[in-house]
């Protein structure tokens, strides 16, 4: 199995680790990011990861964001991939890149969670990845439906319910 080291991956939860609850009846963040694990066995790869916070993004708060900045200081590699919520992805990102500039940061997440239709969000970890892994530049990254750029220019368009270019 190839080790992927010069990567890490920080989870926050988000949609793309949501999980059917038949008890509650509902979806729920799962904390553990097992969907990203089970991607990783797919790929054969083994990954750095680090789940951090078991959160829909919706419920995020600036707390939140501290502990997704501290988490990065204590990180030796400097590139790091957060999969992330994609409703506040955007407030993330910002909050993220004021504080770090000789890093690699590229956030990613999903619309449709992992245990319901793997198709997007396995695209998206797979690009944003594959870009990182090929990529030096350092600065804060969103990846999202097929585009990867700074995280001030990409947008989530609610009517289409897509990540667009702004």
């Amino acid at each position: 199995m190839n080790t992927i080291e010069s990567v890490t991956l920080l989870s926050t939860g988000g949609t793309f680790n949501k999980i059917y609850d038949p008890i509650a009846g509902e979806l729920r963040v799962d904390p553990t990011a097992r969907a990203v694990m089970q991607i990783a066995e797919a790929w054969r790869c083994r990954l750095k990861l680090v789940p951090i916070i078991g959160k829909d993004s919706l419920e995020m708060d600036a707390k939140d964001r501290e502990r997704i900045a501290q988490a990065i200081r204590e990180e030796k590699n400097r590139k790091i991939l957060i999969v992330h919520g994609t409703d506040t992805i955007d407030k993330s990102a910002a909050y993220l890149a004021e504080r770090f500039r000789d890093r690699q940061i590229l956030l990613t997440g999903a619309m449709i969670p992992w245990s319901i239709d793997p198709v997007e969000a396995t695209a998206n970890l797979a690009s944003a990845l594959g870009w990182m892994l090929g990529n030096e530049t350092s600065g804060t990254y969103i990846a999202m439906h097929g585009l990867i750029l700074p995280h001030n220019r990409i947008v989530k368009e609610r009517k289409q319910g897509l990540f667009i270019q702004k």
